[in-house]
C-alpha cells in the first residue's frame, strides 16, 4: 500500500526536505554556511554584510488553531505572534510581516475589520508594519504569515551550540496556554475554578505575546549557546535542541526548579492530570527556550527573568530529576501536524 504523508509526520517531511537541499548551491552573495543551517531552524537566515535579514513563515487555519472562544481580533493579533515568535528565537528584531489570507466567501465584513484591526495592533506592539500579503477565497479562514527581521550576525541565536554543563532555562512559566484551552474545551468541568486563575489562564491561551525583546538581550549577552520558541511543547523542544546537536548531548530536567504555578497545578487536580503534562507536551506557551554558559547565568538574570530548570549532559536524551530524587527518561513528544492517528 502506498505510504502517506501521515504515516512519518510534519517531522518525518521535514527530514526528507533537509536531505534534498544538502545538494543546494548555499555558497553566493546571500547565503553562507549558516543559511544553510537554518533550513532546520526557527527561521531563515540571508545574509546581508555585518548582518541576517531572517525570515519566518506560518501557516494558520481556523479549524486548527483557533478556538471558537478566540475573537477575530485575538485571531489576527495570533498569526502576528506566531511569527514574531520564530525571530526572538533567533534573536532578531522584527521589522515587517507579510499576511496571505484565504477568507470564506461568507465571512462578514465586521468580523474581516475586526481581524485587520487585530493584526496591525499586534504590529505596532513589536514594532513593525503590516507591509504586504495576498487574499483569496478559501472554504476556511487560513493565514500565513511571513515576518522578516534585523539581527547582528554575531548575536544570532541558534538551535546548535550547547554544551554540557550548561544551563537550561525559560523566559517563563510552561503550561498556562494549555491550561487555558483545557478550561475552554471543558468549561463544565471548571465553573467553581478561582477566577483570577481562570482569566489568567485564558488569556495565555486566547492573547499569547512573543519574547521580542527578552530574545533581542539574550542575543546580544553572548552567553546564550541554544534556542528555541515553545510552540510545541517544552519536552519537544528540548528535543529539538538535543537533535540540532546531533544527539552528543542530552538534558536533564529538575522538577524542583520547573515554573509550574498554581493554577496549572489547580485544571490538573481537576481533569486527573499530571501538572507535568501541560508543561511538556501541549505548547503553544511561546517562551523562550535556552541553554545558557554557567559562568553568566547570575549576570544574565539581573537583567532578564529567567528560569532555571535543568542542565545540559552528554547522554544524548532526556532525563528529568524528580523531587524524591530519582531520574527517569522522558520520551520526546508534542504537538505535530499530520502526525499517525492513535487507536
Amino acid at each position: 500500500m502506498p505510504r502517506k504523508i501521515s504515516d512519518i509526520g510534519e517531522k518525518g517531511l521535514i527530514k526528507r526536505i533537509l536531505s534534498k537541499t544538502e545538494k543546494s548551491d548555499f555558497n553566493s552573495t546571500f547565503l553562507d554556511k549558516f543559511s544553510f543551517k537554518s533550513l532546520s531552524d526557527d527561521a531563515a537566515l540571508i545574509n546581508l554584510g555585518d548582518q541576517y535579514l531572517v525570515a519566518t513563515s506560518d501557516m494558520l487555519f481556523k479549524s486548527t488553531h483557533f478556538p471558537d472562544d478566540m475573537s477575530y481580533n485575538q485571531i489576527g493579533k495570533k498569526s502576528v505572534t506566531v511569527n514574531v515568535s520564530d525571530l526572538a528565537a533567533m534573536g532578531a528584531k522584527p521589522v515587517g510581516i507579510i499576511i496571505s489570507m484565504g477568507l470564506p466567501r461568507d465571512m462578514l465584513l465586521d468580523e474581516f475589520e475586526e481581524l485587520i484591526e487585530g493584526i496591525l495592533d499586534m504590529c505596532s506592539k513589536y514594532g513593525m508594519k503590516l507591509i504586504g500579503g495576498d487574499t483569496n477565497e478559501s472554504h476556511e479562514l487560513t493565514l500565513c504569515g511571513t515576518c522578516l527581521g534585523i539581527v547582528q550576525k554575531e548575536n544570532v541565536l541558534m538551535k546548535d551550540g550547547a554544551k554540557p554543563g550548561d544551563i537550561i532555562a525559560v523566559t517563563g512559566p510552561v503550561g498556562l496556554a494549555a491550561a487555558g484551552f483545557e478550561i475552554l474545551f471543558n468549561k463544565n468541568q471548571f465553573q467553581d475554578l478561582n477566577p483570577n486563575y481562570k482569566d489568567h489562564l485564558l488569556k495565555h491561551a486566547l492573547n499569547p505575546k512573543a519574547r521580542t525583546n527578552e530574545g533581542i538581550l539574550l542575543a546580544k549577552s553572548g552567553i546564550i549557546t541554544s534556542a528555541t520558541d515553545i510552540t510545541d511543547g517544552l519536552v519537544s523542544e528540548i528535543d529539538e535542541l538535543i537533535n540540532a546537536n546531533n544527539y552528543r548531548i542530552g538534558m536533564t530536567l529538575n522538577e524542583e526548579m520547573l515554573p509550574i504555578p498554581e493554577e496549572i497545578i489547580e485544571v490538573a487536580n481537576k481533569t486527573g492530570k499530571n501538572p507535568l503534562e501541560f508543561a511538556f507536551y501541549y505548547g503553544e506557551d511561546f517562551e523562550l527556550l535556552l541553554t545558557v554558559k554557567k559562568e553568566g547565568f547570575k549576570q544574565i538574570k539581573e537583567r532578564i527573568h529567567l528560569y532555571e530548570i535543568g542542565n545540559v549532559t552528554s547522554s544524548g536524551k532526556i532525563e528529568i530529576l524528580h523531587k524524591d530524587g530519582t531520574k527517569s527518561v522522558i520520551k520526546p513528544r508534542g504537538y505535530e501536524h499530520l502526525s499517525p492517528k492513535k487507536g
